[in-house]
């Protein structure tokens, strides 16, 4: 039985678990302690000292990293304590480019906002020398402003504790102290997996994506182009979020109704291309089951995960699946399929991908993943830029009515939603993959034992008379700690589901950010994927297989999963990295 503690916190009693510290004591309490550098989960180092309080002691102590003990009395708004945190605010202010006005995170930065809750006016009191550094911007996905950064170590500490990557850490001392590359190299030459989840971390705009706006813009205006867009599942869940609608919205009409109102050619949806994806993996999985192929077989549709393995565990490239991801798959059967069916010249067709992640930046530029010269996407943005985009040309987003997408590449079924969820993608080939071994349809097919936010789940599913034995890890610090599981012989696994970012797509390094605070009181993860599951058991058709335009591609098209013409368009190659350019 859990032990409970009492202490008061600015007069109020409050009882809190044993081994809780004053920070989280008084969030329960509802009382509001300021954080930078606090990331719940990632990092309590209490460096800021924004978070100091007055616990009875003859110093101010960080409430991040201070336990509370029974009978403990805390103060955490006095006079002193509110000058304290001004005079903090006003030195990082001394060092920080205060371009707040073209900054990328303009009215959603944890430090603009401290600055006016505490009457922080202009940061000049502590005005002096200040360090200038260059913009890194060379990476695909992810662009670096030291100029902007507050040496809070989130970003740290989330690349190295929680992704298992750590290419980036303090250097030097003292006034001198920046967070950069080892031997000061560019990200684009070290083994960062693009997966942006440094991004999300960062209070401020030191971290952000690498802007593609302006030329999906440019191809939009270009009449020579036809533009079609594929949003990717995950994207439904978040996006309301940067108009102001409550986490875990799914606006998936009015996402439709926005991308044509931008000027698209066609809408099509990364979710048919989930559901293309599982009838080539799960006819894959069954094949190598059957025919004594290389196992367990690991799912391929993280971009992030895939640079992580073939960087930090290239053994088991073997195991990866040779599937393309469902936004590049779709994006090759736009420059086949649909453009043979529309009498299009594929190389006049831009593929727009709207991706949850950053990595996919990354990814569209891989030279195995397009056919006959030309690259199957074309370019990606994210969630929050196509918000930006919205915004910038006026559309009134919260007062959309629902659209559908386009009919021939538009159709998907539920197990094409839950892609964007951790565990969504084994779930989802898991229903197809039942009915390939064993002829009969399943009944149930929610997958409940995969689904959540722990860091690796396992289960034990009985498909017909075979037990497989499956296992789903999101972030690339659980996949390492399951790949060891199996490389020691201590796990034998059938199926492996591995989402690079924690949490899977809903939590992707495109998507809205959420601040520390608010990640205190609530789980981004549970309730965007919560969005997905609710569609995907709205849906009249749950499995991918069901899917009645999937069914003419393949009589159409391509003939049969895992066929010659499947394995032309739809699957792919992956190869060893080194980790940092020699």
């Amino acid at each position: 039985m859990e032990n409970f503690i009492t202490l008061t916190i600015d007069g109020v009693k409050v009882e809190a678990p044993a081994g809780t510290t004053v920070l989280e004591a008084a969030k329960m309490a509802g009382i509001n302690i300021p954080t930078l550098c606090y990331l719940k989960d990632v990092n309590a180092i209490g460096a800021c000292r924004m978070c100091v309080v007055n616990a009875g002691g003859r110093a101010l102590q960080a409430a991040c990293v201070l336990p509370a003990t029974d009978g403990m009395v805390v103060k955490t708004n006095t006079p002193e304590i509110r000058e304290y945190r001004k005079t903090l605010l006003e030195l990082v202010l001394s060092a920080h480019e205060k371009k707040c006005l073209t900054c990328v995170r303009s009215q959603n930065c944890e430090l603009q906002k401290l600055c006016r809750d505490l009457g922080v006016e202009n940061g000049d009191e502590y005005a002096g020398s200040t360090n200038e550094y260059d913009v890194d911007d060379f990476s695909p996905s992810i662009v670096r402003d030291n100029n902007k950064c507050i040496l809070c170590r989130r970003c740290v500490a989330t690349c190295t504790k929680v992704q298992n990557v750590g290419v980036i850490g303090p250097v030097n001392r003292g006034f001198a102290t920046a967070i950069e590359s080892p031997w000061n190299m560019k990200l684009s030459d070290m083994a960062c997996i693009n997966c942006g989840q440094c991004i999300t971390a960062c209070p401020v705009g030191a971290l952000y994506e690498k802007d593609s706006t302006k030329k999906v813009w440019a191809l939009l205006n270009d009449p020579a182009k036809h533009v079609v867009v594929q949003p990717a599942p995950a994207v439904r869940a978040a996006l309301g979020e940067e108009f102001g609608l409550p986490m875990g919205t799914s606006v998936t009409g009015k996402m439709a109704a926005a991308l044509r109102r931008l000027g698209f050619d066609k809408v099509f949806d990364t979710d048919f291309g989930a559901d293309l994806t599982i009838m080539e993996e799960a006819t894959e999985l069954v094949n190598r089951v059957k025919n004594g192929g290389v196992l367990p077989m690991i799912t391929s549709c993280s971009p992030g995960w895939i640079k992580y393995c073939e960087t930090y565990h290239p053994e088991f490239i073997p195991n990866l699946s040779s599937c393309k991801s469902p936004h590049e798959m779709l994006g090759a059967i736009i420059k086949s399929y649909y453009a043979e069916k529309a009498g299009i010249d594929p190389k006049t067709i831009a593929v727009v991908s709207v991706m949850p992640c950053t990595a996919k930046k990354f990814e569209a530029g891989r030279e195995e993943l397009g056919h006959d010269g030309m690259q199957d996407v074309d370019e990606v943005i994210t969630t929050r830029e196509l918000a930006h985009m919205i915004k910038e040309a006026g559309i009134d987003f919260v007062n959309l009515p629902d659209e559908d997408f386009d009919d021939l590449l538009g159709e998907s079924t539920g197990a094409g939603v839950i892609f964007g969820a951790t565990g969504g993608v084994m779930e989802a080939a898991l229903r197809t993959a039942y009915q390939l071994i064993t002829g009969n349809e399943l009944e149930n097919v929610d997958f409940t034992a995969v689904r959540g936010v722990e860091g690796v789940k396992e289960a034990t599913v009985k498909v017909g008379d075979m037990d497989v034995n499956v296992a789903v890890a999101h972030g690339t610090g659980n996949a390492t700690k399951l790949l060891e599981m199996v490389k020691s012989g201590e796990k034998n696994y059938t199926f492996i589901e591995v989402m690079g970012c924690p949490g899977g797509c809903v939590t992707g390094g495109g998507q809205p950010i959420v601040s520390s605070q608010d990640k205190m009181t609530c789980d981004p993860r549970a309730l965007r994927a919560a969005a997905l599951y609710k569609e995907d058991a709205g849906k009249p058709k749950r499995k991918s297989h069901e899917n009645e335009e999937l069914k003419k591609l393949y009589a159409e098209y391509l003939g049969e999963p895992n066929g010659h013409k499947a394995h032309e368009l739809l699957h792919t190659h992956y190869v060893k990295r080194e980790k940092y350019s020699k």
